[in-house]
């Protein structure tokens, strides 16, 4: 385009006069008017500052394993921009430049205007640009010439789009830039299809335990960075990249919402061989499905037809805005102590933060400090060298610390670490590095900090059992969850680990009233008491069952129980020799039925509710 109708565009917007349609994109206009709001002068020559080389450094250890993920398209970009005397630059989520790699004529005149790496090239710093503007608007964005908001920015003509996370998040900026007075034709194709390939390569290692659902309208682009690619965990849609979500018409708003019978037709499970599939508006598609063998459904009993799922804690809103919270700051290289009781579910947190961060690509090695003995404790952290004591393996052993590199170390129970590995631990910390047992050169190493406790750590401190400086290296932000009698979403929340564990999957539902019993409930084993209690609801139940308040444990059942439900005593605080004779009776029913609570029952001339309790006294 020529710049005189760019030109006559700026004249009447800064004027303060309608803008006549068809000048400038509708994008461009947005962009134009937020910066007008903030003050922006169009005229200005002030270049952006760059931040502190301290800060640069912070911020380039951070986005590293970023960095490493998009060197590849990165590279691929300069070779097809060298003919355009063209930039490309990389800029982490909030438009600081991390790297700029191209043509070295052109870097000079872009710095000339500060396009180098250290400078943050947000809108509301930079005026319209497409670094800026694509973060501000969300898509990819073509800003030629005169079309940057100040006018000392018209040498450049730049294309870029955010890349985004499995989850919608933005991870940073991909950018074309070169002279405004060269046709770049081509540039943000290029910089979308580059884009394309980095989030589709995010999908590789990050969801093992997850069905991966690989689509497209077209066969011969099931494979390529061209597919469509949704993640469902029990079901539900957990991650999705653009494509996949735009063959399904939908946004990265429907993640955590939206399930496969809300989207499909088929069975999931039809599309483990691959095949034809139809959406729920009649679009026919064609995909696979990964994950399917490698993650089965646990055990169960062939002539039930049963299928158990293994549930998640569900976040109320408050625990959602604290998870985000601990992204970002993980994000941000700041360690997070988690705190709650026993069975809130912190390693179920600390799984989805790092699911959601930045370093999902690397691994999360889960340590519980309470399970370990006190004298395998530096060999387990620290690693050790071959033969560096009696007992160990050939080879050596990395240790936790080294296991996390790049990715993320959740200590549990943190506050149960004995004070001699509380200092060895503050000292890596400290410094990065651990020497192995055995001796040897110092390890570098690089993982995110998050512990977890349910102990009140700081009253521990006070005590002298745990070291003040590695609580407060520790602790630099403290997340608490919740219990479980504490939130006051109970019944929403039954209803919603009921299905997850597959209650409605396998057509058994919940009376009124035994609702309100494991509503009203204390539960003071939280999640994991919650949980396995209607796991073992879900293995007595039958399919079309309505399961009442006598399915319950006797130590969650609250109401008084006939005469049947209570073992008669005997003086001798012993059952009854008749009420012996009943338990025995019932164990054999069960085991000549295989299992099958309604068979037994029938041969016993007895209700499957008496079969329960009696089983359960």
């Amino acid at each position: 385009m020529s710049p005189d109708p760019i030109q006559h565009a700026r004249r009447h917007f800064f004027s303060k006069e309608a803008v006549p349609g068809g000048l400038v994109s509708q994008s461009i206009l947005r962009s134009w008017t937020r910066c007008q709001a903030l003050g922006l002068e169009g005229r200005a020559n002030a270049l952006p500052e760059p931040v502190t080389a301290y800060e640069f450094a912070i911020t380039a250890e951070e986005a590293e394993s970023f960095r490493r993920l998009c060197r590849p398209e990165v590279e691929a970009l300069y070779a097809d921009a060298q003919a355009t005397d063209s930039i490309v630059i990389l800029t982490n989520a909030s438009g600081l430049i991390l790297d700029t790699v191209g043509s070295l004529d052109f870097a000079q005149r872009a710095a000339q205007v500060a396009l180098r790496p250290g400078v943050p090239w947000s809108e509301q710093i930079v005026g319209t640009n497409a670094i800026g503007t694509s973060l501000a608007e969300g898509c990819p964005i073509e800003v030629r010439g005169a079309e940057h908001y100040l006018e000392c920015n018209r040498i450049l003509s730049c294309s870029a789009i955010p890349i985004l996370g499995p989850q919608g998040n933005v991870l940073g900026v991909l950018d074309l830039s070169g002279p405004a007075e060269t046709h770049h034709a081509h540039a943000l194709g290029l910089v979308t299809l580059a884009a394309a390939q980095i989030e589709h390569r995010l999908f590789d290692r990050a969801f093992r335990e997850a069905d991966v659902v690989r689509l497209h309208v077209d066969p011969a682009m099931l494979g390529t960075a061209r597919e469509g690619i949704l993640v469902f965990e029990d079901g539900c849609l957990k991650a999705a990249n653009r494509r996949g979500l735009k063959l399904i018409g939908r946004s990265f708003d429907a993640l955590g919402r939206v399930t496969w019978s809300d989207l499909f037709r088929d069975r999931l499970t039809d599309l483990a061989d691959g095949g034809s599939f139809k959406n729920q508006n009649g679009t026919a598609l064609v995909g696979r499905l990964d994950g399917f063998e490698r993650s089965p459904a646990p055990p169960r009993r062939s002539t039930r037809g049963m299928t158990f799922a293994v549930p998640k804690p569900i976040f109320d809103a408050e625990t959602a805005k604290a998870l985000e919270r601990a992204v970002r700051l993980v994000d941000a290289a700041v360690p997070v102590l988690v705190r709650g009781e026993t069975g809130t579910g912190k390693e179920v947190f600390t799984r989805a933060v790092h699911a959601r961060s930045l370093r999902s690509g690397k691994p999360l090695v889960a340590v519980n400090c309470a399970a370990l003995p006190e004298t395998l404790m530096d060999a387990e952290f620290f690693g050790y060298r071959s033969g560096a004591f009696t007992g160990a393996r050939p080879g050596g052993s990395k240790g936790y610390l080294r296991e996390a590199d790049g990715g993320v170390l959740f200590l549990d129970e943190i506050g149960d670490m004995p004070l001699s590995l509380q200092t060895k631990l503050l000292r890596a910390l400290q410094e990065r590095e651990i020497v192995p047992l055995g001796g040897g050169q110092p390890v570098p190493i690089d993982f995110m900090l998050i512990c977890a406790t349910n102990k009140d750590l700081w009253e521990r401190v006070q005590a002298g059992s745990f070291r003040s400086d590695l609580y407060f290296r520790i602790a630099q932000y403290t997340i608490a969850l919740p219990s479980l009698r504490s939130r006051a979403d109970r019944a929403q929340l039954i209803d919603e680990l009921w299905s997850s564990v597959g209650g409605r999957a396998n057509g058994i539902a919940l009376s009124p009233e035994c609702r309100n019993e494991l509503s009203s409930y204390e539960w003071p084993g939280n999640f994991r008491q919650l949980v396995g209690c209607l796991r073992a609801m879900l293995a007595l139940g039958e399919p079309g069952d309505v399961l009442t308040a006598d399915a319950l444990p006797p130590d969650v059942r609250r109401r008084g129980d006939d005469v049947d439900s209570k073992a008669p005593m005997s003086k001798s605080g012993t059952l009854s020799t008749l009420d012996a004779i009943t338990v025995t009776a019932m164990h054999e029913a069960l085991a000549a039925a295989k299992g099958n609570v309604s068979r037994a029952a029938r041969q016993l001339g007895v209700s499957r509710s008496t079969l329960y309790r009696r089983m359960q006294s």
